[in-house]
């Protein structure tokens, strides 16, 4: 079972990072309202950036380096 490490834009035009096992599940349970706290008042959300990952500690330290980023770094790193 692979990891990934994820963005989606919310509805607001910002950016929630989050970690998964299966990425359309997990936007499935964002727009559904379930979740993470902070896209229940954003919805809908979308994908906008995926990364593969080794394991669940490489996801969430990418996850960490990727909350750490501001939002022209984030807007960079989706841009590819």
């Amino acid at each position: 079972m692979g990891w990934f490490c994820y963005i989606v834009e919310c509805a607001d035009n910002t950016y929630y990072t989050g970690i998964t096992t299966d990425i359309e599940r997990r936007i499935a349970a964002h727009n559904a309202g379930k979740g993470a706290k902070y896209v229940k008042g954003r919805l809908p959300v979308h994908v906008v950036y995926t990364e593969e990952c080794e394991n669940r500690s490489d996801a969430s330290r990418r996850e960490l380096e990727i909350k750490s980023l501001d939002r022209q770094e984030k807007i960079a790193l989706i841009s590819g």
